[in-house]
């Protein structure tokens, strides 16, 4: 797997992200899954892959903490595609045991309690989306996160044992939303109240002019530990 990944890691900084999704689709029939979150990115990835397939195989995750216009934009997007984007779920039990040993807000009282968190509600639902797949397509951009910085079009992703696909990700922001407003694709409405990154609601808030677009994601940490867990840095192909 590690000789195709190095392949394609070549052959796709040639390749416009249609054309790796494309190709992507065509060498691991069955086998491919996008994740989205139903970030600005991500509808991009999904109207790409629309046109590209009748039926894409797009997957959400819901941590049962998101905001109502994420779970708006689902139903608008399912709509405006004549989709049917899959809904994972985490695990009841291990919500209900984390909540009643440390709360129901625990993320707030320290980066371990809010890593349980996301692993509870984010990661554990992610490899059982995964499992069975060859690869795995994100909406991921460079610029997002001082932690995206060396990112690859293609990746080993070592955690979920998966190639990973990011096709967008040296896109600028200002190509994202060119590309959504030529399209008339669809987009979260807290976009357009000063949320350039959504996850879940308690751990995400509106930034001002001039912050960094992740700054409002788990504010209360450092830059460099503000990732989830869902995009941990692949080890070396």
């Amino acid at each position: 797997m590690n000789a195709i990944v190095s392949s394609y890691q070549e052959e796709f900084k040639k390749m416009t992200p249609g054309e790796m999704l494309s190709h992507i689709m065509e060498n691991h029939p069955g086998k491919v899954v996008f994740s989205t979150s139903l970030s600005a990115e991500d509808q991009v990835v999904t109207h790409m892959l629309t046109e590209l397939v009748e039926e894409p195989p797009i997957f959400t995750l819901d941590t049962g903490r998101l905001f109502y216009e994420t779970y708006d934009l689902i139903d608008k997007t399912n709509k405006h595609y004549g989709i049917n984007i899959k809904i994972m779920f985490p695990d009841s039990a291990r919500v209900e045991e984390m909540t009643n040993q440390q709360g129901i807000n625990l993320f707030y009282d320290s980066i371990a309690n809010r890593k349980r968190c996301c692993n509870v509600r984010k990661i554990e639902p992610l490899k059982r989306a995964l499992s069975g797949n060859e690869v795995w397509i994100t909406g991921l951009r460079s610029e997002q996160s001082p932690t995206r910085n060396n990112m690859q079009f293609a990746e080993w992703d070592a955690c979920n044992h998966i190639i990973k696909l990011n096709p967008i990700l040296a896109w600028t922001e200002s190509e994202v939303w060119d590309y959504i407003k030529a399209h008339n694709i669809p987009y979260n409405a807290l976009h357009d109240h000063g949320f350039p990154s959504l996850g879940c609601q308690p751990c995400t808030r509106a930034v001002n002019p001039g912050e960094d677009i992740r700054a409002g994601r788990w504010w209360w940490e450092q830059p460099e530990t503000k990732e989830c867990g869902l995009h941990l840095t692949p080890k070396a192909v």
